[in-house]
């Protein structure tokens, strides 16, 4: 039973308008969260994405290859029932973001964090009115709590299908800040994945390159870039 994939029945999916947003129908059918929830999409936008995922699937059903579905149903099935705990657990990345531990040695790597950490920082203090100070080493320094409260409010104002969205953008840079400036559009999704990558690239570039660790960081950078395009689409 461990094998089972549920078989593709529907000859046709489509885009249609529902209380409260978009869904899809397979042949008529409405599609169901996994809870066996409406599928009920903010956007038209993300409705299509969603349609084509299902219009993609061949035989039998692969969720692997669906992310748009499989954020959906996040979003309905689970950061809907709990968004203030998922909004509370994003929020305390602030108080350990990883743009403010910086390197206490070697003075290139201090450098480079600096020239690209810095600019994330000042946009954040500017463009969300939260000044994060960075500090060398690894020992928690606590951070003012007027940023992180203004910060806190900001992830609580995200609805639940911006929440599931950054809710990777965030988990899978380290960094609260770094999470916002994608979803805001600071720079591009690529450019931030980059910057969140800058102490492993250094290790990269001391040590070498691993091939399996190559790998789970490719398939890490195609979940925020994803993450990125559902955020951009859920509103």
């Amino acid at each position: 039973m461990s094998d089972w994939k549920p078989k593709r029945f529907w000859t046709e999916s489509a885009v249609v308008e529902a209380e409260g947003g978009y869904t899809v129908e397979l042949d008529g059918r409405r599609v169901k969260t996994p809870a066996k929830a409406g599928l009920i999409l903010p956007t038209r936008a993300m409705a299509t994405e969603v349609a084509a995922e299902w219009d993609a699937q061949e035989k039998v059903v692969d969720p692997t290859s669906m992310p748009f579905t499989r954020s959906a149903n996040a979003a309905i099935d689970k950061v809907h029932h709990q968004h203030a705990e998922v909004a509370d657990m994003l929020a305390d990345y602030g108080d350990s973001d990883l743009l403010c531990y910086r390197a206490s040695h070697p003075q290139e790597l201090q450098e480079r964090q600096a020239e690209h950490w810095n600019p994330a920082l000042d946009w954040a203090a500017e463009a969300l009115s939260a000044r994060l100070l960075p500090v060398a080493g690894v020992l928690h320094q606590a951070q003012s709590e007027a940023a992180l409260s203004t910060l806190r409010q900001r992830v609580h104002q995200l609805n639940d299908f911006q929440l599931a969205a950054f809710h990777d953008l965030v988990s899978l840079s380290g960094s609260l800040v770094l999470g916002f400036a994608a979803a805001q559009g600071w720079r591009k999704a690529e450019d931030i994945w980059e910057m969140s990558r800058l102490d492993e690239n250094w290790q990269i570039e001391q040590w070498g390159h691993d091939d399996e660790a190559h790998a789970v960081a490719e398939t890490k950078k195609a979940a925020f870039l994803h993450a990125k395009r559902f955020f951009d689409i859920s509103i």
